[in-house]
Formats: structure tokens, C-alpha cells, sequence
């Protein structure tokens, strides 16, 4: 046992913040790798054969998820990460931990009560909020999978505290860990749940698609299980108590509802989406999920990971009195998100048919065509996560939250004109969640510009301008490589189809980093350092 511990201990050490936001970017990647087999999986078994049950399944995470969001999630990380950073600053171990312990117990007091409520009130919440058009035995399907989700907020809200205090001090392995085992735990309900449970000859379950909704709570469950390991080596001093009077306590108290209700209400689009989707044909609801699943994959590799790395850094600055430091790393860090999102924003729209295809055998026009426009969001939704850390850095959880109550008006607004107003379906929900996105990045940029004085200054737009131009003569080589290799009847297997994906990926990569270093720009020299030392290490 010791000699495990040791090893975990050592494993979830201290990083630096580069290997920090690649060991985070490479888990993202595991996971959404992991989570793209668990959705091919689920639309070749159910998505053609079965497109009101996948509706059902895809209705019922919608409120078990939304009690998560506005009761912790990103709430909690942005909020107890800059007050328990100042403990630990400090020398004040005792009130840091009293600040966690005190976090955990409530957190999970709250969310089981609300689990709980979901449980009772499952029956109203899907035929009246979010899934009003399905048909009847769809409805009591979504009925029964969201009473069996509905322990997730629970799982999720101890496991996030836990994970939120090794994100704070700069331990990410444990951390990075967490949310792969979420999507094994589903893979294996596909798997084996789907056929029913045998115990001693048995039959404790009779399988379908119920079975799904098990491999959830069974990945939640291995999610808590990884992010409590990584507490070894903490030092974290656990108390079944709630210390009211502890300072730091009740000052991420006053900071977070204005983040959960930013949280809360920034999901209340999904709710509204599925909602809409609902109505219309049969398998609107997974197809509109999908494509959206597909965009936040490299929105949580580019925007999400690297703002999480670099979060706890730039509120550090701020703690030191170093506001001049924190403008050159916010200015670094957008300048990253921005080269890296730009030719990712390309490549997904004119490779939305190969995407689609990942996830289901032989593709689907309505999820690529829907894909090809939430593509247009990827840009905008990968800055707002560095964007609105920048407040939240100062301790600012108000700002983004007025931003978001406008934006989620717009959003809602536009998604039930162009949805029913305008009779563009899914497109329509597409389209508005685009332009919102739009919206909301370039408020939070005038915004940001009056705060932080200089923050875009002439280089800084001078550098923008290079990499959209690098950006436009990167799409038409991407465009031509499509038309080259085109998605044939014959590529419609996995394996026939990604060697094809894979050079055009290459081909608009290696075109985009020529013409970065034409243009001069900064983000290419670490990596042509990079290169020239392997290779001239390699020629010694």
C-alpha cells in the first residue's frame, strides 16, 4: 500500500503550466476520442432503428445536467479557486481546508436534495419543459432514464470540489484523469447493460437502452473514485462539519450565486433547444445534440483546456498587485486560443461529412449540415472561456452574468424565430446559437478593453489580422484537398473514412503553419524550436 501511495503521490505533483495545459488538452483529447466511440456505438444501435428512444435518452440528461450547472460546475472552479489560492498564499492551510471541507459537505447536501426533487418530479419536468413533443411512450422512456440519471449531480458535485482543489495548486493529473472514466463507464452500459444483468443466474435487469442510463451512473461513479485519488499527497484535512464562520467560506458563497446563475442560465438554452427539437421529427433532438457535441470538441480542447491551465496563474497575478503581468498573459493566452481555433473552425466546417461519419456509420445530412454551422461557433464559444475568466480572475462574477442574461434573451429569441418563424428546424437552432456566440464574445471585448487598458493594442491586432489572413489562404488549400478526396459510398466505415479525414487534416495544417511563418507570427517559433532540436539532437 505504501508503495502506491508513493506512486500516487508522485503522479499528481506540481506542473508547469505548459505540460499542465497539454496533459489537459491530451485527456480532453482521450475523452472526446472515448466519447466518439460511446456516440457511434449509441447511433448505430439506436439512431435509425430507434430514433424516438435516443430522443428519449438525450431528453433525459437535460435537467439532471442543468441542476448540475447552476449548482456547481464552472460556478465552483472560478469562484473557490482565486479565494482558496489566497489562503494557501498566505501560509493558511487550516482555513483552506475548512474552505473545502465546508464546500464538499454543502455542495453535496444541496445536490442531493436536488437529485432527489428529480427524482419525485421527473414526470412533469419532461412532459411539460423538455419534452413536451414527444410521443407518449417516449415521454415515460425519458421519464424513467432521467430518475436513474438523476444521481449524477450528487457524483458530480463531490467529485468537482475534489478536482477543483487540485486544479487550484496546480495538480492536474488526477484531474485530467476523471472525466475519461466518466465516458468508459457509458461505453461499458452500451456494451453490456444494453443486454441485460445476470447475478447468479438472475435476471437482475432486462437490458435496452435502459442499460445506457446505468453505464452513466456507473462513470460518475469512477469519476468520483479518480478525482478522490488524487487528493493523496494534499495534505486535505476532511471534517463532516461546515465551518460557517470561516471567511473564505462565506466569501465564495457571496460570489457564487451570480456564476450559478450565469451557469444555470447559459444551460437554460439547452433546455429551450431541446425543447424545440422536441417538436420536430423523430430524431431532431439526438441529431441537434450531436452536432453540437461534435463543435464543443475542439471548443473544449483549445478554449476549455488552456483556460483552465492558465486560470489560476493570471489570478495568482492579480493577488501579487501585478496587473501589468496579468494583461501580458490574458494577451498571450487569447493570442493562443485564437491561432489555434481559427484553422479548427475551418477544417470542421468543410470536413463536417468525415466528422459526422465518426459518429455514425455511413453519416447523416441533417447532423453535418447542422455541424457546418454551429462550426462558425467554435471560434467565438473557444475565446468567451479566457474571455470570462479574465472577470472572474478580478473577482468579477456579476459582469459576465448581465452579458449572459442579454445573450440568452437573443438566443432564445432568435432560435423560436428561426425555428418555427422562419421554418428552419434544426438549422434554425443552429443559427442562433452562431450568432449569439458572435454577440457575446465581441460585448465581453468592449467590455474587457475599457477594464484592461492596452490589453488590444496594435500588435495585438496586427497579430490577429496575420492569423485570419493565414486562416482565409489555409481554407481555400482545405477546400481543394476536400474536392480531392471526397466521402464516397465506399468510405462509409470508420476505417475507410479517417485515412482520407486525416491527410486533408494534415495537408490544411501544414499550409496554415507555412503561412503563420510567413506572416511572422509568435505562436510558430516555440514549435519550429521545438522541431529544430529534436532533429538536431536526432543528428547527433
Amino acid at each position: 500500500m505504501g508503495r502506491i501511495h508513493s506512486t500516487v503521490v508522485r503522479a499528481n505533483k506540481k506542473l508547469p503550466l505548459q505540460l499542465a495545459a497539454a496533459l489537459l488538452a491530451g485527456s480532453t483529447l482521450l475523452s472526446s476520442v472515448l466519447g466518439l466511440i460511446r456516440d457511434r456505438q449509441l447511433n448505430g444501435l439506436y439512431y435509425d432503428t430507434y430514433p424516438t428512444g435516443i430522443d428519449a435518452y438525450t431528453v433525459a440528461f437535460t435537467i439532471p445536467d442543468f441542476m448540475f450547472f447552476i449548482l456547481v460546475s464552472g460556478a465552483l472552479s472560478v469562484t473557490f479557486i482565486p479565494v482558496f489560492n489566497q489562503r494557501l498564499a498566505v501560509g493558511n492551510k487550516k482555513s483552506a481546508w475548512e474552505l473545502s471541507t465546508s464546500l464538499v459537505n454543502l455542495l453535496a447536501i444541496v445536490t442531493l436534495v436536488a437529485s432527489i426533487l428529480i427524482m419525485i418530479f421527473a414526470e412533469p419536468l419532461v412532459h411539460y419543459v423538455v419534452g413536451p413533443g414527444l410521443d407518449e411512450a417516449s415521454r415515460a422512456l425519458a421519464v424513467s432514464m432521467m430518475r436513474v440519471i438523476a444521481i449524477n449531480p450528487f457524483l458530480f458535485a463531490v467529485a468537482t470540489v475534489v478536482a477543483s482543489m487540485q486544479q487550484a495548486i496546480g495538480r492536474f493529473t488526477f484531474f485530467a484523469l476523471a472525466p475519461t472514466v466518466y465516458n468508459i463507464g457509458i461505453i461499458i452500459g452500451t456494451l453490456f447493460f444494453t443486454n441485460g444483468i445476470n447475478i447468479f443466474g438472475w435476471q437482475v435487469f432486462e437490458g435496452g437502452i435502459m442499460g445506457v442510463a446505468l453505464g452513466v451512473v456507473l462513470g460518475a461513479i469512477l469519476q468520483l473514485l479518480v478525482s478522490s485519488i488524487g487528493l493523496f499527497g494534499m495534505g486535505f484535512d476532511y471534517r463532516f462539519q461546515i465551518y460557517w464562520k470561516n471567511k473564505g467560506f462565506r466569501k465564495v458563497l457571496g460570489l457564487l450565486p451570480a456564476r450559478s446563475l450565469d451557469q444555470g442560465i447559459d444551460y437554460v438554452n439547452s433546455i429551450v433547444e431541446t425543447n424545440l427539437a422536441s417538436r420536430m421529427l423523430a430524431g431532431s433532438v439526438r441529431a441537434y445534440q450531436q452536432a453540437t457535441t461534435l463543435s464543443f470538441v475542439p471548443i473544449n480542447l483549445i478554449g476549455v483546456a488552456i483556460s483552465t491551465a492558465a486560470f489560476p496563474k493570471m489570478a495568482e497575478r492579480l493577488g501579487q498587485g501585478r496587473p501589468d503581468l496579468f494583461r501580458s498573459e490574458l494577451q498571450a493566452v487569447l493570442r493562443v486560443i485564437i491561432w489555434l481555433a481559427l484553422p479548427v473552425t475551418v477544417i470542421t466546417f468543410f470536413g463536417r461529412g468525415y466528422l459526422i461519419n465518426f459518429i455514425k456509420n455511413g453519416g447523416d445530412t441533417l447532423m453535418a449540415s447542422t455541424l457546418g454551422i454551429l462550426a462558425i461557433a467554435i471560434l467565438f464559444r473557444s475565446i468567451y472561456h479566457i474571455s470570462a475568466r479574465s472577470f472572474y480572475a478580478q473577482q468579477d462574477t456579476k459582469t459576465p452574468l448581465y452579458i449572459s442574461l442579454f445573450t440568452i434573451g437573443l438566443n432564445i429569441s432568435l432560435a423560436v424565430w428561426f425555428t418555427f418563424g422562419l421554418n428552419l428546424a434544426v438549422y434554425g437552432l443552429a443559427w442562433a446559437t452562431a450568432i449569439t456566440a458572435a454577440v457575446e464574445v465581441f460585448v465581453l471585448f468592449v467590455i474587457m478593453s475599457q477594464r484592461i487598458k492596452g490589453l488590444f493594442d496594435k500588435i495585438f491586432i496586427h497579430g490577429i489580422a496575420r492569423m485570419v489572413s493565414a486562416t482565409g489562404l489555409m481554407a481555400a488549400i482545405t477546400y481543394i484537398s476536400v474536392a480531392m478526396l471526397p466521402l464516397n459510398a465506399s468510405d462509409q466505415s470508420f476505417l475507410a473514412s479517417f485515412p482520407k479525414f486525416s491527410i486533408i487534416v494534415l495537408i490544411s495544417g501544414a499550409a496554415y503553419f507555412y503561412f503563420c511563418h510567413l506572416f511572422k507570427l509568435q505562436e510558430v517559433q516555440p514549435i519550429l524550436s521545438r522541431l529544430k532540436k529534436i532533429l538536431f539532437s536526432r543528428a547527433q
